[in-house]
């Protein structure tokens, strides 16, 4: 952090007494520097004097549990229970970025592979130098002292609480040459733990986004244009300003907004709106027309190498068998439970944002937006109704200051259903050509990946097109023993605006990856499974997941009559690795899914509770989009409009799911997304095995 001792002192001592630490982890501050301007020392664990623990959590929480999971591994290294730990939610701030995303985020499932080391660092920090100052107080090696449950420990019985050492303790230089704990002595971590955000969900008293009252609120409808990216041509407000309880009408970069006293007067006054709309170059887009450049882009641009081995020209000449396959993927919307939202109040030049987001890191853009320096603009993060990477957008944030900076008062915008569906950041379609080829004796000589999609990053950041967007290449390379393989890809903008949704191009490339190794497979005339485990001599962790999926699924026994299996692997970028088996039948004309088995490797497990719930959750949203997602285009206007026409999976139709979790010594993995990649492939697969017929685009349907 560089700072200096007395710096260090002044800033760790506030107000009410106590210690504040900085938690130093060497390489984060060069990444936060570049992302957002440093306003304060890096992430903070405090003491009270009153002995209150508080931890200042940099994550959001969008069900995953990091709120329980997080304190979990600080409650570890400082020798306390979870019970004993407060948790705030961090503030923005270049301490805070998440250095696998480079900004202020909650995404990719990086969350516990960040906080693993740091968090853990900063418990055995805090631990040592309250030790330290209760050492010092009684006149005694610090190798006497013992702490417990927020308590030191001394000889002869003295005894010093963490609040009462706490001033002492923030005298202290932070040690730097800390031991973490053996995880053989692991108390906290690898316990199945209650999450503790449960009981304020079930009374009512946890604060989503749409839960935000501020004295003098009003709330905000916002009419946008059907086609997105359009923009206001002319406006007649007379009739809806003439509506009981309406306070202004608010244009806006995005529309036009209704200002009312209830959110229902708002959103009735907004039907009353009378606009004209320039409805721009998105109005000729079609799903036809869109996946028509996807192809025109695959067969005439220039590809981007994601990786090479071998000669796969040679080898697929001398293959005894060779096969090609084409697979495409929609558009699909995010869909979270609470649609999007946020609560600002601007005053004084200054503006506080509220609710649900998964980018803390916005905050120079929202200033931006409003005319204001990054300083003035606070963001309160809520717990989120879901998140999926629709809450990493910003768009619902900025518009909400806006309208609050044009009426002068606080103002909560919220979406309906309709707006939410219709004005989504989708994932990309995507078209994937693979190519493979058998040797004589039907092993795998050969294999190619060619996939054509759209490039989030681009969009959202500005990556250059010439530049390899990681997101796009996600577990495009499988982790089969193939000895000539190529993997390559276009980033072609199909007019439409992308954004990230859970797993990313995991999702995208496991269901071409997937679909085409079983599709090998049969060609070579063995069973899918062993096929797969043959290649995998040399990928132990991957072997043991399909293994351990195979066996607990029961592959290879007898099922009832009209039942088949499915089964697919993932080698994640997330570093966790997984199998999943799918048993289906299909009954009058529709897919019926009776049993999900997935077998987990996610490294070691804070929390094995959540990591369970996590894979249920992930495999539950990838039937949603297996089965039913698909968002469709006619004159750039999106068709779905809630979840009549854009189901997701209902309870009576969700299938036994069962987890496999594997013992691992590596360090953690990501959870909250990998799952929901392999759902596609899986049924995909059992659905050919129940009918003989395979099916390469999404959503899978026997018609």
């Amino acid at each position: 952090m560089n700072l200096s001792r007395r710096t260090f002192i002044k800033s760790s001592t506030i107000a009410s007494g106590g210690l504040l630490l900085a938690i130093h982890v060497p390489g984060l501050m060069r990444k936060a520097r570049a992302a957002t301007p440093s306003i304060g020392p890096n992430a903070w664990l405090r003491i009270g004097e009153d002995n209150t623990i508080t931890f200042f959590c940099a994550r959001s929480e969008m069900g995953q549990g990091v709120h329980t999971a997080m304190p979990m591994l600080i409650a570890e290294e400082l020798h306390v229970s979870l019970a004993q730990i407060n948790l705030v939610v961090a503030p923005p701030n270049a301490a805070y970025v998440n250095p696998f995303l480079t900004v202020q985020a909650t995404g990719g499932s990086s969350s516990i592979r960040d906080g693993w080391d740091k968090l853990r660092l900063a418990g055995a920090q805090v631990r040592t130098m309250l030790i330290t100052a209760a050492a010092q107080k009684w006149g005694v090696p610090a190798a006497e002292c013992r702490a417990k449950d927020g308590v030191v420990h001394g000889a002869d019985g003295k005894q010093a609480t963490y609040g009462e050492l706490s001033t002492a303790a923030a005298q202290l230089p932070v040690p730097t040459d800390v031991v973490l704990k053996d995880p053989k002595e692991f108390k906290v971590i690898g316990q199945r733990t209650k999450r503790l955000d449960t009981p304020a969900k079930v009374n009512g008293t946890a604060e989503f986004g749409l839960d935000v009252k501020l004295p003098g609120m009003v709330y905000a409808s916002l009419e946008q244009c059907p086609v997105i990216g359009g923009t206001v041509k002319s406006f007649d407000p007379a009739k809806a300003q003439a509506m009981p309880g309406v306070v202004a009408i608010v244009k806006v970069t995005d529309g036009i907004a209704v200002v009312a006293d209830s959110f229902w007067r708002a959103t009735k006054a907004r039907e009353a709106l009378d606009i004209t709309w320039d409805r721009g170059a998105g109005a000729t887009l079609s799903n036809a027309s869109m996946m028509a450049g996807i192809r025109q882009a695959a067969a005439t641009e220039v590809s981007m190498s994601i990786a090479v081995k071998g000669d796969v020209a040679e080898a697929m000449a001398g293959a005894a068998k060779q096969h090609r396959a084409e697979y495409e993927s929609p558009l699909l919307a995010h869909a979270t439970m609470e649609p999007m939202n946020f609560t600002a109040d601007f005053r004084d030049r200054k503006c506080l944002v509220i609710g649900p987001t998964q980018f803390q890191g916005a905050q120079p853009y929202v200033a931006k937006a409003i005319g204001l320096a990054p300083e003035d603009v606070s963001v309160r993060t809520t717990f989120l109704g879901g998140g999926f990477g629709r809450r990493f957008e910003i768009d619902f944030m900025v518009q909400a200051a806006e309208i609050s900076r044009a009426v002068g008062r606080p103002v909560k915008l919220i979406w309906t259903r309709e707006d939410d569906l219709r004005h989504d950041y989708y994932r990309p379609m995507a078209l994937h050509r693979m190519a493979g080829g058998l040797d004589a004796e039907g092993r795998p000589v050969a294999l190619t990946l060619h996939l054509t999609s759209q490039s989030i990053t681009q969009r959202a950041f500005g990556l250059p097109k010439d530049v390899l967007d990681p997101y796009m290449k996600e577990s495009a390379v499988v982790p089969y023993a193939i000895p000539n393989m190529k993997h390559e890809l276009i980033a072609h903008d199909a007019g439409l605006r992308v954004g990230y949704w859970r797993s990313v191009s995991h999702a995208l490339n496991a269901f071409a990856n997937e679909s085409f190794i079983d599709e090998l497979a049969h060609l070579a005339g063995q069973d899918p499974y062993a096929f797969r485990l043959g290649l995998l001599a040399r990928q132990p962790r991957e072997a043991a997941v399909l293994q351990q999926a195979a066996e607990k699924a029961g592959w290879g026994t007898a099922l009832p009559r009209g039942r088949a299996r499915g089964i697919a692997l993932l080698k994640s970028d997330y570093a966790t690795s997984l199998a999943m088996v799918a048993e289906v039948s299909v009954q009058a004309n529709a897919v019926v899914i009776h049993r999900i088995v997935v077998a987990v490797d996610c490294g070691r497990m804070v929390n094995p509770d959540t990591v369970e719930a996590q894979v249920q959750s992930g495999v539950v949203f990838g039937i949603s989009a297996a089965l039913h997602g698909n968002v469709t285009l006619v004159e750039g206007v999106v068709q779905e409009s809630n979840f009549d026409n854009y189901p997701v999976l209902r309870m009576k139709d969700t299938p036994s799911i069962e987890v496999v979790l594997i013992a691992s010594s590596e360090p953690p993995g990501g959870i909250g997304e990998p799952s929901t990649a392999l759902v596609a492939p899986a049924l995909a697969n059992a659905l050919f095995a129940a009918t003989g017929r395979r099916q390469r685009s999404l959503p899978l349907s026997p018609s």
